[in-house]
């Protein structure tokens, strides 16, 4: 069972897919930093000077200062700022992994057509097979090519 387990790790496809999930993770966090530390921060500076993470709901009905004050004191709160991050966030892993996949498509060899096997019959312009020399359709004889 131990080697079994072994030759299943060792495929190509499960170690390319560990590779790629220890990629994405480390990909999404360097992403959750430039959307917390520099896309959110000008833009907040540019609507009113608004920190976007720390917008928030207070459910409990006490007054609190900040979301951490509240999360302190165990209030309820809706923190619809870091939500906002959180989507803003998604959008460009999105539109990443989007661009992404496309230029990986793009790249793949586009497959060779097939070699033509039938030919349009030049009096009655039917589908014949290639080496026909007689068409079916129309009973014309045809030139041999």
């Amino acid at each position: 069972m131990l080697k079994e387990f072994k030759e299943f790790a060792m495929r190509g496809n499960v170690l390319d897919m560990a590779i790629g999930i220890i990629i994405g993770a480390a990909f999404g966090k360097i992403i959750t930093s430039f959307v917390n530390d520099v896309l959110m921060p000008p833009i907040g500076l540019a609507i009113g000077k608004i920190d976007f993470s720390s917008l928030f709901i207070n459910l409990s009905g006490q007054p609190y200062a900040t979301v951490a004050a509240a999360k302190a004191a165990g209030a309820a709160t809706i923190n619809y700022g870091v939500f906002l991050n959180t989507v803003i966030d998604f959008i460009i892993v999105a539109f990443t992994i989007f661009l992404l996949v496309r230029q990986v498509n793009r790249m793949k060899r586009q497959p060779e057509a097939a070699p033509a096997i039938t030919k349009p019959c030049p009096h009655c312009l039917s589908t014949i097979p290639l080496k026909a020399t007689r068409c079916a359709y129309c009973t014309s004889e045809l030139k041999a090519a």
